[in-house]
Order: structure tokens, then sequence, then C-alpha cells
């Protein structure tokens, strides 16, 4: 992941979380997940840093990504317990909520 530095971008090899509030959080996770993605061209690979990102800067239980192909949503990365593989179109909540 790349950080704004002095006058350059740099490497860094570790999540910074802002202790401060919500807006605080969102603003520097948002920078940061901006930097990555303007230097990574794999979508899996970004998708993969950005559920982690959010997921430790704000704990939640579970955070990922589904893909739609065809008319199913496929599991992608994400953090958190076991996850539904594949989710057909109009079922169970997330295949509603994609309805």
């Amino acid at each position: 992941m790349y950080l704004w530095g002095v006058n350059e971008l740099v490497m860094a090899e570790e999540l910074y979380i802002s202790q401060g509030g919500k807006t605080e959080k969102y603003s520097l996770l948002y920078k940061q997940i901006e930097s990555l993605a303007s230097r990574e061209r794999d979508t899996i690979a970004l998708m993969a840093n950005i559920a982690a990102m959010i997921h430790s800067t704000f704990d939640f239980w579970w955070t990922g990504f589904y893909r739609v192909v065809g008319e199913e949503l496929v599991l992608g990365p994400f953090q958190g317990p076991l996850a539904c593989t594949r989710i057909k179109y109009g079922r169970g909540v997330c295949g509603t909520a994609w309805q």
C-alpha cells in the first residue's frame, strides 16, 4: 500500500487508523484506499486489501465483496466468518437486495 510522503508516495507495510470519530476514520481510510487503487491493477488483489482495510478500521463482523457472475452473486475476497459461496438472484437478503 502507498501513503503520501512529504514529496512522494511511499510504500507502507501497515494500515493507519485514525483515533478520531467516524468521519476522520473514513477520511483517512479513503485516502489510503485511493492511493492503493492508483497503483494496483489486479481487481481481486485490490478487493482483498480493501476488505481487510475496512474490516480492520471499523472492526466489522463481516466485510467483503460479491461479484455478479451470470445470474449469481459469487463470493469474492472477504474478512470474517464463512460466507455463502454463491447466491442466486432474488434469494435471501443479498440476492433480494441485488434485485
